[in-house]
């Protein structure tokens, strides 16, 4: 099976980059995390039909050393590199695709146009340092793109088709009121998809009706939930902070997975709970950001309630484990921490300043797939760096182990859904002696 290359962008643009935009551009965050997710296939799809392209093979090899990525708000959405990729991309279809964006996540061309370059950016990126770290050179990269091609319109979200971006005559779909949406594989019949579509208007300032209508959503919406729907429901439903976390027990998990046949895992991707709000936890005056009954208030009323103190022994501790919910890594690295994690970094630093006698173990957790002796890795890799930061941070001596389990304690089978095999994904913490 051929590797999805938007599993190596989607850690780019998580909840954290999505808020940083809804500030910047003066958006909503839904109406952002709907742009993206229309946009991130429709750049792959740009990508991979110039994948013989000398201009974009050069930006992407190039892109690795650039440090485009750490400055995706700043940097990429204005980037005149990435304006002039775009052309070489699209050409005369840049302002239909900012047109029909804009239409469709009801938000205004200027963001759209923005979040065209920002998403580029990101995506160029990420398959730069793919390429990188597995030694692609350029004809590795092409035909890394290459491969794309037959997957792109299946990863569109519901309410945008190839037709409507003007992008259907470059995967045989022409840019008519209907077209096969699917080839099918060998052996099996042809399934004719019928798409109506609309024209991409103009929109000076915002429109907020969709366009684009296709019934792809009503034959395979299974296929669209784990395909495509997974980004645009994480970002619509979970509100990023810096600060705030919940709860879960020791087979709960968010981190990546090593993936069994790269370096690159996949990122964790669920759909979250009803968005939570932060309040003050009290930490003996000092107030903390939180959620009522997340991670840090649980640890603080655990703390003051002396069961602690009283605890015999590291037996007594060892079953009640407090999963990070803020706390991620980039996709394939356990050195660098996703915007938005040092927050909560910072408040389990001040809970064990404010009780220095109180001891802690990190512990990493994987799902079911990918190569076990891999995932034990990756996990105890990322344990090892939460233990190093929280020891610069000066309570080094308060941490006592870091241990990866790799998928130990998943329970989610492998042939899951991503979403469904999230649960096992984690970074936890728990008290010891």
């Amino acid at each position: 099976m051929s590797l999805n290359v938007i599993d190596l962008i989607k850690g780019q643009l998580g909840p954290a980059l999505v808020s940083q935009a809804a500030s910047q551009f003066g958006e909503s965050e839904s109406g952002i995390s709907k742009a993206i997710g229309g946009i991130l296939p429709a750049v792959v799809g740009g990508l991979a039909n110039n994948s013989d392209n000398p201009g974009v093979l050069d930006a992407i090899t190039n892109a690795s050393s650039s440090g485009i990525l750490g400055n995706l708000i700043g940097g990429a959405s204005s980037s005149p590199v990435i304006s002039t990729l775009l052309t070489s991309i699209f050409g005369d279809k840049i302002s239909g695709i900012v047109n029909a964006i804009a239409t469709y996540a009801g938000i205004s061309n200027n963001s759209s146009s923005s979040l065209l370059n920002l998403v580029t950016g990101a995506t160029v990126g990420s398959i730069g340092k793919y390429a990188a770290d597995n030694n692609l050179d350029k004809s590795g990269i092409s035909n890394l793109l290459g491969e794309q091609k037959g997957i792109v319109s299946s990863l569109l979200p519901a309410g945008l088709s190839l037709a409507s971006l003007n992008l259907g005559s470059w995967f045989g779909g022409g840019s008519s009121t209907s077209h096969a949406e699917a080839a099918p594989k060998p052996g099996e019949p042809k399934i004719e998809v019928t798409r109506s579509t609309t024209a991409a208007g103009t929109n000076p300032d915002r429109n907020n009706n969709e366009g684009g209508g296709s019934i792809w959503k009503w034959l395979l919406p299974l296929l669209l939930l784990i395909a495509a729907g997974y980004f645009l429901w994480k970002q619509c439903e979970k509100k990023q902070t810096t600060t705030t976390t919940t709860t879960t027990d020791s087979t709960a998990a968010k981190t990546d997975t090593a993936a069994t046949t790269t370096p690159a895992d996949t990122s964790a991707t669920t759909t979250a709970p009803a968005v939570k709000t932060d309040e003050n936890i009290d930490l003996n005056g000092v107030m903390l950001k939180g959620y009522k009954g997340g991670m840090e208030d649980q640890m603080i009323t655990f703390l003051k309630s002396g069961n602690y103190k009283n605890a015999a022994d590291d037996a007594a501790l060892k079953d009640k484990w407090y999963d990070f919910d803020h706390v991620n890594f980039k996709i394939g690295s356990a050195t660098e921490l996703e915007a938005g994690s040092q927050g909560q970094l910072d408040n389990l630093v001040a809970i064990l300043k404010a009780f220095p006698d109180a001891k802690i173990k990190i512990g990493g957790y994987t799902d079911k797939t990918g190569n076990e002796a891999s995932n034990v890795k990756l996990s105890k890799s990322r344990a090892e760096f939460i233990k190093g930061a929280l020891a610069k941070a000066g309570v080094g001596a308060q941490v006592l182990e870091a241990e990866g389990y790799g998928s130990k304690y998943a329970k989610v089978d492998a042939k899951a859904s991503d979403a469904e095999r999230a649960a096992d994904r984690k970074m936890a913490v728990r008290f010891a002696k």
